[in-house]
């Protein structure tokens, strides 16, 4: 058997080969915090910034002890929550917009950041103020919820109380937690064509039952076209968007056909689903 070395040795022109193959390093990689938008976004002051920074790097033991550390200093923990854990989650999603970060690390700095909130949230003796309630789940018959978990752990990310159901959820049981909880806005996601029809009923459960709740449709086979036969709903295209929609929603009055006809503005990007 031939050696790595002699394997070496024998190829002509190695550098070039390297070359072709793209495996020639252009100096070191860049850290995450290095980002021009993520150098923007994490805090100034070195405590939050060394939470923040713990978040961003997935690391939910290192989150756990930065935490810790800053509400034995006399730290507030909803000024941590909101200026230390969220901005390291910010900068998250900053870097997973830009193709950066990946479903792997949203879910493990999600993780760190939720586990930090838990420590405030004990500090405080009860849970942080939210922006508002917004339920979430996948539609009966699909067993598929990646989607509906990153939408929740955006929306926590952002301050709001992201009601989770679960999966396979049908729509008396989205319209008895409406009952209880009185979201600013849901969210369904279905994988399957086979599933996607449940929207339609979900809406006339509501319909029938009074509430005039925003549905946010989306998922693997889900097209605009389709959600948008359904009164009461719009078409959410990436899990990202929806505590922007969430915030246009409690914030400035929204409602289900403002986000139809508006969707792109109120996100603040070019969307290939709302571009025609």
């Amino acid at each position: 058997m031939v050696s790595l070395d002699e394997y070496y040795e024998n190829i002509e022109d190695y550098e070039n080969i390297a070359v072709r193959y793209n495996v020639v390093m252009y100096g070191p990689a860049l850290k995450p915090e290095e980002d021009p938008e993520v150098a923007e976004i994490l805090p100034e002051d070195p405590m939050k910034r060394e939470i923040a920074l713990a978040v961003l790097h997935g690391d939910m033991n290192l989150t756990n002890e930065k935490t810790q550390e800053g509400l034995d200093a006399g730290g507030d923990p909803v000024d941590l929550i909101n200026n230390a854990l969220m901005k390291g989650m910010d900068s998250v999603s900053a870097l997973y917009t830009k193709g950066i970060y990946f479903l792997p690390d949203l879910m493990l700095s999600g993780d760190a950041m939720m586990s930090g909130v838990n420590l405030c949230e004990s500090s405080m003796g009860h849970k942080a103020d939210s922006k508002a309630s917004v339920m979430s789940f996948a539609v009966e018959g699909d067993p598929h919820d990646i989607g509906k978990n990153l939408v929740v752990m955006f929306l926590n990310a952002n301050g709001y109380d992201a009601v989770d159901l679960g999966r396979d959820v049908p729509a008396a049981d989205v319209v008895e937690k409406a009952k209880e909880v009185n979201p600013a806005v849901m969210t369904a996601t279905a994988l399957m064509t086979t599933t996607m029809t449940q929207f339609e009923v979900i809406v006339a459960a509501l319909q029938e039952a009074g509430l005039d709740i925003p549905v946010g449709c989306g998922g693997g086979a889900v097209r605009r076209d389709f959600v948008e036969e359904t009164p009461q709903t719009f078409y959410g295209v990436a899990a990202y968007h929806m505590p922007k929609i969430a915030d246009a929603i409690v914030d400035d009055g929204k409602t289900w056909e403002d986000i139809r006809n508006e969707y792109q503005d109120i996100v603040g990007e070019y969307v290939k689903g709302y571009a025609e």
